[in-house]
């Protein structure tokens, strides 16, 4: 394990002073690429124009003529949350404007991942005149084919990287080649609300809302949050705005029912609603349905028009987070028994299989697998058809998406499909007998662009606070502001005696820690129930707790060792 601090820019911590914000507020901007006060704002009105997608004129223009004819539009949508609420973005907004508008979703155990040719014959028995996919379809060459020979147009919205052919259809993605849009980090919700949004243009300039301005699509702005934050894209300043005006509609009790409703099966306030809620809280409940049942439940659910609809809907999606967690719970121990049976130190990359693995499930294994040994790591699991599929999460260092594509190009015969990106990716092996291959494979490849310094784990901190700027008063400013992949949360590195500890719920620590200035401070440390030395240096967050009204600092530890000094 080796502490870092961020590099902080000069200019830019002096840019950020001079503007009025806090020294240590200013310290941790500038270390995350913040040159100026402007960038921080989250208003609206700075968000990126969606004239800016390529492809953005001939898809709103292609949408406003389906609606003003009437035609079906069917929307075919990924089974994750990024999928589902992308999905929901498209319902509610297109059925704003007039659209004539369902939806299918892929049961992924049956049809796997994107628009493949079975799908479209699935969804050609709904008779659409067009099919609009939302976080896929990118590189769907073979779907998109088979909807032309039946006659069917297809637009593709999408933000996953494209391969090297793209479909003949009409296509929003600002990862396609020759598109210049700003960010490239927006969620298939994201992109579908930005569709939205140059489809509203495109009525207006058609006169279609009379002397009105149309529908109001801010109002979507709680869904778009939940896909950006679930999905874990990075939250570039335009993200950041999208995330922040959708929290901002829940605290304000504006959020649609479903996403009320799964607040309240998640116990948590929406008044209080914060990106941790939505990645850790509201995501993995939405995800559960896709995970172990249909998506279609959480879709549904996040389109419900009332509050005891949703709410039902929002308890059975519960219901299956909790089974999702006690499944999840058994593969890690049954992967971590493989694991330990290998030197995982000598190795540049882990992959693991079992015949009973859960398919839906193998995603989040391979995430605590990668967590715990550092090493990026692929999880397979039985098809239903005899093929073995496997989902895979990497480590800073190594592109995943593009380490596939190099397994596959050196070994031609064994992976049917592959798509992701950099620091997750999802493959299907050709060859049930191919696993050996693939693990040799893959080691390889990881062997040739990793090294000893990126398996090494970091923990980069923002240095350390003073006994001044240690206090609640930090806390609730940086409470307030949107973190998250790509713009993490401060995390801070300093010197404590532990003054008491116990365990608490079987496997986290609950502390009082004396700071350098003889503050004691309440601390938890999740996931560790080891004893601690009564001298250690730690690596934490500042956390604003509340409990039965009351709000106090608590010190949320990551890391911690012996003090050696």
């Amino acid at each position: 394990m080796q502490i870092l601090t961020r590099p902080v820019p000069p200019d830019a911590e002096r840019s950020l002073l001079a503007a009025g914000l806090h020294p240590v507020e200013a310290r941790i901007y500038a270390a995350r690429g913040i040159a100026a006060s402007i960038e921080l704002e989250t208003e609206f009105k700075h968000l990126l124009p969606a004239s800016g997608l390529k492809g953005m004129a001939a898809v709103a223009s292609r949408l406003a003529d389906a609606i003003g004819r009437q035609e079906r539009i069917l929307i075919v949508a990924d089974y994750d949350a990024d999928g589902a609420t992308a999905c929901a973005v498209a319902l509610r907004g297109l059925r704003l404007m007039g659209g004539v508008v369902d939806f299918l979703v892929p049961n992924r155990f049956e049809y796997g991942y994107g628009l493949t040719p079975e799908i479209v014959d699935l969804a050609a028995a709904r008779q659409p005149r067009l099919i609009m996919t939302v976080d896929n379809g990118i590189a769907s060459v073979a779907g998109v084919a088979r909807a032309h020979q039946l006659g069917i147009e297809v637009v593709v919205t999408d933000h996953h990287l494209p391969g090297d052919t793209l479909p003949d259809a009409l296509i929003v993605n600002p990862n396609q080649p020759g598109c210049d849009f700003p960010s490239k980090h927006l969620a298939g919700v994201g992109v579908m609300f930005y569709v939205l949004l140059g489809l509203r243009a495109e009525l207006r300039d058609r006169g279609a809302f009379g002397a009105g301005a149309g529908p109001n699509l801010a109002d979507l702005l709680d869904l778009v949050a939940l896909g950006t934050v679930a999905d874990v894209v990075k939250l570039d300043a335009n993200n950041r705005i999208l995330v922040e005006q959708g929290l901002k509609r829940m605290r304000a009790g504006r959020a649609c029912p479903g996403i009320l409703a799964l607040y309240q099966a998640a116990g948590r306030d929406p008044r209080r609603a914060s990106a941790f809620d939505l990645g850790f809280m509201l995501g993995p409940r939405l995800n559960a349905a896709g995970r172990l049942d249909d998506m279609s439940l959480g879709i549904a659910c996040l389109c419900a028009e009332g509050a005891d609809a949703a709410l039902a809907m929002a308890s059975q999606l519960d219901q299956l987070n909790r089974e999702r967690r006690s499944i999840e719970a058994e593969m890690q121990d049954i992967a971590q028994s493989k694991l330990d049976q290998i030197s995982v130190e000598d190795r540049y990359s882990l992959t693991v299989f079992d015949a009973d693995f859960h398919q839906g499930v193998v995603g989040l294994v391979a995430s605590r697998l990668k967590d715990r040994h550092h090493r990026p790591t692929v999880v397979f699991a039985a098809g239903l058809s005899g093929e073995i599929k496997g989902s895979g999460r990497s480590i800073p260092g190594l592109h995943l998406r593009d380490a596939l594509d190099l397994v596959a190009k050196r070994e031609p015969d064994l992976i049917a499909k592959f798509g992701g990106h950099a620091m997750a990716a999802g493959l299907t092996l050709a060859d049930p007998n191919g696993l050996e291959r693939f693990r040799a494979s893959f080691e390889a490849v990881c062997r040739l662009w990793l090294d000893d310094a990126k398996l090494t784990r970091t923990i980069e901190t923002d240095g350390q606070l003073d006994a001044v700027s240690l206090n609640m008063d930090l806390a609730e400013r940086l409470d307030c502001r949107v973190w998250g992949q790509g713009f993490p949360a401060p995390r801070f590195q300093g010197r404590f005696r532990v003054r008491s500890q116990r365990v608490v719920g079987q496997k986290h620590l609950k502390l009082q820690l004396e700071g350098q200035g003889g503050q004691l401070f309440e601390a938890m440390y999740f996931q560790h129930f080891e004893p601690l030395p009564d001298l250690v240096e730690a690596v934490y967050q500042l956390s604003v707790n509340e409990w039965q009204g009351r709000r106090t600092l608590q010190l949320l530890v990551e890391h911690a060792s012996e003090d050696a000094n």
